[in-house]
């Protein structure tokens, strides 16, 4: 297995680092821009860490990418080794020919971790990243020692949703509506088009660094002339309604049930996508899950909270907590 520099240079990985990073550069995006070939290039963040720490494989959400974690990854990478993928049709991983549903991405970052990470690791998702990592914890549970779900996509619950965002899935579920929405959309230049992805997952949006937010916008820059994205966002949020909704969903519902790992859910109490409410009866189902309620707060809480998320994050993975940690350390994996 080869990984390729931003220089396009390949380079086989070594066992001290779980990527190659460009010859001479320092971090972009918070971490090392790297590259990895699985049946086409797969962008990753290298966030660092210490050798042989315990390994977290962060999964962006819909329409989000590696730089999503930008903020707190920083904040853990004392103690544990981070490392963010870019899912297929996000960020700079170009779909190539693969698929970006749901399903695909789970089989895309089953192959991450492998190739990359090595397991067992702890997944760290939101968003459909949670969606992706429960699928992941049941489909190949020797792969996840734990995970940590920030704002999961769940499946539908009989709560009150945001208006506005059922209008917004609806949108993108209707073919003429879609392609409607993405001309319009192809209109906006990048620093809107990222002020208002944060103004609608942020229950503050001026909580998010700028310099966060501009290493979005920068994201968002280079993501122009990918002319698919619009069309791959909306084949992605369909899959994800499919796999949350209370008849095709069934899949989902079975899978999460079937998780044995420790898990610890951080929910914003102000998110407008998946209300708090759903957490909440998700976690009275599940009592072994830890269940953490962030009041203020929307969707992509490791944007607007990154240090209240790192507290909690680290008192659970702590020697007092679940026990994941220590399952994921190369060392013990290797016993």
């Amino acid at each position: 297995m080869t990984q390729a520099t931003d220089d396009g240079q390949t380079a086989t990985p070594g066992t001290a680092s779980p990527g190659t990073a460009s010859p001479g550069k320092g971090p972009r995006f918070g971490g090392e821009s790297c590259w990895v070939d699985l049946d086409g290039p797969v962008h990753y963040l290298d966030y660092g860490g210490p050798a042989g720490a315990p390994v977290i494989v962060a999964v962006h959400g819909l329409e989000g990418c590696a730089v999503n974690w930008s903020a707190v990854a920083p904040l853990l990478t004392d103690r544990y080794r981070v490392v963010a993928p870019d899912l297929a049709g996000h960020g700079f991983t170009r779909s190539a020919g693969r698929g970006v549903d749901v399903s695909s991405n789970q089989v895309l970052l089953h192959r991450f971790i492998e190739a990359v990470a090595g397991t067992p690791v702890i997944l760290m998702g939101n968003s459909m990243g949670g969606m992706i990592s429960l699928s992941e914890a049941a489909t190949a549970p020797g792969a996840v020692a734990g995970l940590i779900l920030l704002d999961p996509a769940l499946p539908f619950m009989p709560v009150r949703p945001d208006p506005s965002v059922v209008g917004m899935f609806l949108i993108n579920m209707i073919p003429g509506l879609s392609q409607r929405m993405i001309s319009r959309r192809r209109r906006f230049s990048p620093d809107e088009l990222v002020a208002g992805v944060l103004a609608t997952v942020c229950a503050d949006p001026s909580r998010v660094s700028p310099v966060v937010v501009g290493q979005h916008v920068e994201v968002a820059r280079r993501r122009f002339g990918f002319t698919e994205a619009d069309r791959e966002f909306t084949l992605a949020a369909r899959s994800v309604v499919s796999a949350a909704g209370y008849i095709t969903g069934r899949a989902y519902r079975r899978a999460i049930d079937s998780v044995r790992c420790p898990v610890l859910i951080l929910h914003g109490t102000l998110d407008r996508l998946i209300p708090v409410a759903t957490a909440r009866m998700v976690a009275r189902a599940h009592p072994d899950w830890s269940l953490v309620v962030l009041p203020g707060v929307g969707h992509v809480p490791q944007l607007e909270v990154p240090q209240d998320c790192a507290t909690e994050i680290r008192e659970w993975l702590s020697p007092g907590g679940r026990g994941a940690a220590s399952a994921a350390t190369p060392a013990a994996s290797a016993t």
